[in-house]
């Protein structure tokens, strides 16, 4: 199996990226559909808009917000297919999540990402 990556969108794209999924629910700002270097964007496993809006990226709301986001995730019928969406395309490649959070310590994407390992 490869690697489970994730990255700011608006970095530049690498090879080693692999597969690049962008999780967030609204289009980065900014950021042009040609330059963004996107395989794939799924909404259907981000925060709720109302849990993202309360979040607010303030870091100390990010505990509480990262036990929210996982109870979401777990009562979300749409993330275990794309947990194993994820297992299948880590068996050719490396694939990465992107993330439009300024913060590279404190986003949903670092959430997701455990909540997909811990189901593989």
């Amino acid at each position: 199996m490869k690697n489970l990556k994730i990255k700011r969108v608006y970095l530049p794209a690498e090879e080693d990226d692999g597969y690049r999924i962008l999780i967030d629910r609204l289009w980065p700002r900014g950021l042009s559909k040609a330059h963004a270097s996107i395989d794939e964007w799924n909404k259907d496993v981000t925060p709720s808009p109302e849990l993202r809006k309360w979040f607010g990226h303030r870091e100390e709301n990010y505990v509480v917000f990262a036990e929210k986001y996982r109870a979401e995730l777990d009562a979300n019928p749409l993330a275990p297919p794309f947990a194993l969406h994820v297992k299948e395309l880590l068996a050719d490649s490396n694939v990465t999540l992107l993330y439009g959070a300024k913060s590279e310590t404190c986003n949903h994407a670092i959430i997701l990402r455990d909540w997909i390992l811990g189901h593989l």
